[in-house]
């Protein structure tokens, strides 16, 4: 019998990054399925099936593999997290809220963090299998980045945070400088961006900027030379490809950025990412290989194997999940669904 796999989203760029496992899950001979409770559900390809609470529940998932923070309780299956993106700073420990079995850890960095809450805590275990968005793009990476393009392209990206986010102190000097010609922009945001912060950045579209709406930044990537940030877990991604990010006030500075703290400086910075000193790209290198060593693609099938020692292991942690009260009415409040809970 196959097994049935539920990929579960709360926003499109769930689509992009559990894909990929789907793909894996696929080729096994299994089945998947999505549930979705927020954006996402609308770009579903025609062989991809959505199903409603009650389907899920009859469907009896033999895992529910998510890149949210949180997933429904009531759901049967093996409760799986792969996150939504790379450490940019924040404190992982706002990750673990008492959802899941088992987490899947991108690198060594978020490995180690992960497994020390785990032994502390001791409701979740922790699986270091790489990052299953960039499968596809990872196993057509060269090993060395492309030339810089004549004229060069800079992609900016920014989160949403206000707090966090560049995109209001820099559209001065992305304004002025994408009008001169001398390099492209691609601009792209978190889907969560201050609507007005977005209408803004469109107003500048021309022969020089363009404002791009892909759901997988991923696919930007091979088509620029650098990236501009601030504090987006994209730029992490970014650095696998061995080319430059300058950020600006990013919170974990390090030699493998250029960062500043004065939009003055931006002009500079970006020039000195495309002269590529080879100290900066050494420590590119450096970082990036402690990030994500896995640069075989295959992440996804190594969340699979994961699940199945998890199962085989007999499917339990050595302590049970928190209560959780006020987090599952909130999740419960948000699908609409109030009856009974089933678990593995």
């Amino acid at each position: 019998m196959p097994r049935h796999y539920l990929l579960y989203g709360s926003e499109r760029y769930a689509l992009a990054i559990l894909r990929p496992v789907q793909a894996a899950i696929r080729a096994r001979g299994d089945e998947t399925a999505w549930f979705f409770d927020g954006p996402g559900a609308e770009d579903l390809a025609a062989d991809e099936t959505l199903l409603t609470v009650e389907q899920v529940r009859a469907w009896d998932p033999y895992a529910v593999i998510t890149s949210s923070n949180a997933v429904p309780h009531f759901f049967p299956g093996v409760k799986v997290e792969t996150f939504h993106g790379f450490d940019a700073g924040k404190p992982r420990h706002i990750y673990v809220r008492g959802f899941f079995d088992l987490y899947c850890t991108t690198g060594p960095r978020d490995t180690a963090a992960f497994s020390a809450l785990a032994e502390a805590q001791g409701h979740f275990a922790v699986v270091e299998t790489g990052f299953p968005k960039i499968d596809p793009f990872m196993s057509q990476l060269p090993a060395q980045p492309e030339p810089v393009r004549e004229p060069p392209v800079v992609l900016y990206h920014s989160t949403f945070s206000p707090s966090w986010s560049a995109a209001g102190v820099l559209y001065d000097e992305i304004a002025r400088l994408s009008r001169t010609g001398e390099w492209r922009w691609i601009v792209t945001f978190h889907p969560k961006m201050d609507p007005e912060i977005v209408a803004r950045y469109r107003a500048l579209e021309s022969q020089y900027l363009r404002f791009a709406d892909n759901d997988n930044i991923l696919d930007l990537f091979p088509q620029v030379d650098l990236m501009c940030s601030d504090t987006s877990s994209a730029l992490n991604e970014f650095l696998l490809t061995y080319k430059p990010v300058v950020t600006f006030k990013n919170r974990r500075p390090g030699p493998q950025l250029i960062d500043i703290d004065d939009p003055a400086a931006f002009e500079g910075a970006i020039r000195r990412a495309l002269a590529r000193p080879p100290e900066l790209m050494a420590a590119i290198r450096e970082f990036a290989d402690t990030l994500h060593p896995y640069r075989d693609g295959r992440s996804s099938e190594r969340i699979l194997q994961a699940i199945d020692d998890f199962v085989a292991k007999g499917g339990r942690n050595r302590k049970p999940k928190p209560l959780n009260f006020w987090r599952k009415i909130k999740l419960r409040r948000r699908i609409g669904y109030w009856g009974p809970a089933r678990t593995r």
